[in-house]
């Protein structure tokens, strides 16, 4: 536990758009993968704008491991067909976290981030103080298909015994 951080929620709301695989719609789920972790979300059979509303959790040693999120269509004879992947950067709320804020107002906004050629935002995304925590909403915009967005919430979960984030300063583990 002591190079463990902690745990970031990944809330799966919802699909917008997402590409057409079957003969009129899509079976969709999302993968979330981080080093050897991979998460699933529960497939929403014809449906290329579903909601899912899953929450799946990753353990955290490495604020610099990657975090990639892929869209399948799920089939029953055949392989699942990729709907598009995008990579979720986690940098932005990581530095909201270490401000070490508290005791905001409920839908204060503490940081935006906007879509840029380094991230998969597809709108701007915000950190936003919501019930004691703070939590950030972002809209990805899948690459490597021809439309389709992923709207997901992060939330970061200190765990007792772990190591936790550091406050204030901007120092990588």
């Amino acid at each position: 536990m002591e190079h463990f951080l902690g745990l970031l929620r990944i809330r799966v709301l919802r699909g917008i758009n997402l590409a057409v695989r079957d003969s009129r719609s899509s079976d969709p789920y999302v993968v979330v993968s981080m080093g050897d972790q991979r998460l699933k979300t529960r497939v929403v059979k014809n449906n290329c704008n579903p909601e899912w509303n899953d929450e799946l959790t990753l353990s955290i040693a490495d604020l610099r491991t990657r975090i990639g999120l892929s869209v399948f269509d799920k089939d029953t004879l055949t392989d699942h067909d990729k709907m598009g992947d995008a990579e979720i950067d986690i940098e932005p709320y990581i530095e909201c976290l270490k401000m070490g804020l508290e005791s905001l107002p409920d839908g204060c906004v503490v940081k935006r981030v906007y879509p840029s050629r380094t991230n998969n935002l597809a709108d701007e995304s915000q950190c936003v103080w919501h019930k004691g925590k703070i939590v950030q909403n972002m809209f990805l915009r899948l690459k490597n298909v021809e439309c389709g967005e992923v709207a997901i919430q992060l939330e970061w979960i200190d765990v007792p015994g772990a190591k936790g984030l550091p406050v204030g300063g901007t120092s990588h583990y």
